[in-house]
């Protein structure tokens, strides 16, 4: 039996897109994203630092002049923070 992609996503409790921002941010590969992701939010600063993580993407994009990564990545953010309610300000 092998794990697909959908798999590590599945348990890293994130969604695509937010394991997405994390590949970007880290320049990594989704599958080693969806691991980090993983670990993150199941340490004690962990949320708080993919809500970062989605934050600088966010910044990245506005300078970038891509609006539509950055609505993206937006509502990536709300939905992460609506879902992972133990994350704190960064």
């Amino acid at each position: 039996m092998y794990l697909t992609i959908q798999d590590c996503m599945d348990m890293s409790e994130l969604t695509a897109d937010e394991v997405h921002a994390i590949a970007q941010h880290e320049n990594i590969a989704e599958v080693v994203a969806a691991e980090l992701g993983n670990y993150l939010v199941h340490s004690p600063s962990g949320e708080r630092q993919i809500r970062k993580i989605i934050i600088d993407d966010i910044r990245e994009a506005n300078a970038a002049n891509d609006t539509a990564r950055a609505a993206k990545l937006k509502l990536v953010l709300k939905q992460f923070v609506e879902t992972h309610p133990h994350q704190a300000a960064a």
